[in-house]
């Protein structure tokens, strides 16, 4: 059953609403007033029963993700913060100063699965609707970028002595005698691994590389021997995926990278410094005039950046729907978005040698569109360093395209408060100047240097 928060209308003796005691020209307090929350508290009602328990309002949970993100906390800090930070209290829709947490930390896990990714489709529309215009341009810019996994980096050697671990674990729990566990062996070869592209060392290295291997097979086939049929029914998945995690070659496809997280691939983007990454593609489409972010849509695998166009325009127009706009006309991309030259209704402009028919204009106009189009690279930074998609923490796919969205989200408010800081920044150097201009010139009419009359402001 879905929660709402109380309506604290009558006064409290005894505390001071928030409202009273806090600035309402601080940034926060503006945002939280400009959020449509009604409209997204009716989006998110078709994930609610009708019965049982009243879960937590939607307003605090969602409120409580976009400050996550925001201000880069993770689900256990920001709920601290929470606590000491009247204005974030606001922002939740909270009437008293409250001195503990509204809920636990694993309930963020639970929303998450409840709404899922079309859920947190509506939070990143809530965002874009505070920017007015955005949702009615006709040009959008596209990207790919890596959103890398909490994993890591992997090798054949981790991965074994990970197995090698996890079996030691099983036969504790299951009282069963190894034939040999092999810990002193073991001791021995992870001080041969170590700096093993020396060319001293290597020859060593690589020995004690494949001894790791054969050790860890040997001890999944004893542990399976000795397992009971129950604990197998248990065990079984798991020690199936060792067996392919040991045998997996250096050319084979889809292979495993984590023994935890399945959704991990390895992505080449040729970048200098960083020549793999692993986690999954994200394609981030941004506003070409307005510069908000106006989808961000996770892939499973490596596709090419040409396939991603089809599903990451039609989040667009999912989202630019709820905001009362429509699909853009069309999508300005890098060299990597090579082949189709239109999805549905969106034309997709690339780099290229031109048209030799093209004027001067034209010509120069093409060289302008495709430089803006690089501006949504350092927004893409911005989204990592910022906003928590350097390394996602969250689990499965279903917690790529959640964290991603989110962080999309988070970048469109943090614009927002800019602008309002922005804003009242302006107003307060414009009194200043007013003030000013005062005191001088009843200075200069006091000293008799000009004629000038005080002004009435």
């Amino acid at each position: 059953m879905k929660g709402s928060l109380r309506e604290e209308r009558q006064g409290d003796l005894f505390r001071s609403r928030l409202d009273s005691i806090l600035s309402m020209n601080h940034e926060i307090c503006q945002l939280a007033n400009e959020l449509d929350w009604d409209w997204l508290d009716e989006e998110l009602s078709e994930y609610y029963s009708n019965e049982g328990r009243p879960s937590i309002p939607v307003r605090t949970m969602g409120g409580m993700l976009l400050l996550k993100q925001m201000f880069n906390e993770s689900d256990e800090s920001v709920l601290r913060r929470w606590v000491e930070n009247p204005y974030w209290q606001y922002f939740t829709g909270e009437t008293y100063f409250q001195h503990k947490p509204p809920f636990d930390p694993t309930d963020f896990v639970y929303f998450r699965k409840r709404v899922g990714e079309k859920g947190m489709e509506k939070v990143l529309s809530l965002t874009v609707r505070l920017h007015c215009g955005s949702e009615v341009e006709e040009e959008v810019l596209v990207d790919t970028t890596v959103q890398e996994k909490n994993i890591t980096y992997p090798t054949d050697t981790k991965l074994a002595l990970k197995i090698i671990d996890y079996c030691w674990s099983y036969a504790e729990s299951e009282n069963i005698q190894l034939r040999q566990s092999y810990r002193f062996v073991l001791k021995d070869l992870r001080m041969k691994c170590f700096n093993a592209t020396h060319p001293r060392r290597r020859k060593a290295a690589r020995k004690a590389q494949r001894k790791i291997k054969t050790i860890a097979g040997r001890l999944i086939r004893d542990v399976r021997r000795k397992m009971s049929s129950q604990a197998l029914d248990i065990y079984g998945d798991s020690l199936n995926l060792f067996v392919k995690v040991l045998n997996q070659k250096r050319g084979d496809k889809n292979k495993r990278y984590s023994l935890h997280e399945p959704a991990v691939w390895c992505i080449a983007k040729g970048k200098a410094h960083k020549k793999y990454e692993f986690g999954c593609k994200v394609s981030v489409t941004r506003g070409a005039e307005s510069g908000v972010i106006l989808g961000m849509k996770s892939f499973t695998g490596n596709p090419y950046d040409g396939h991603t166009l089809a599903a990451s325009l039609n989040q667009v127009q999912r989202v630019r729907e709820d905001a009362g706009g429509d699909r853009p006309k069309r999508a300005v991309g890098d060299r990597g978005y090579r082949g189709p030259k239109q999805v549905g209704s969106t034309d997709i402009l690339i780099p290229g040698r031109g048209n030799k028919n093209q004027s001067y204009y034209e010509k120069q106009k093409q060289r302008k569109r495709f430089r803006r189009r690089a501006g949504i690279e350092p927004v893409i930074g911005h989204l990592k360093s910022d906003h928590r998609m350097l390394r996602n923490y969250l689990a499965g796919e279903l917690g790529d395209a959640v964290n991603c969205l989110l962080a999309g989200a988070a970048f469109n408010l943090k614009m927002r408060l800019n602008q309002l800081r922005a804003s009242f920044g302006f107003f307060l150097s414009i009194t200043l100047a007013v003030l000013r201009l005062d005191s001088t010139t009843e200075k200069l009419i006091t000293n008799n240097i000009s004629r000038s009359v005080r002004p009435t402001w």
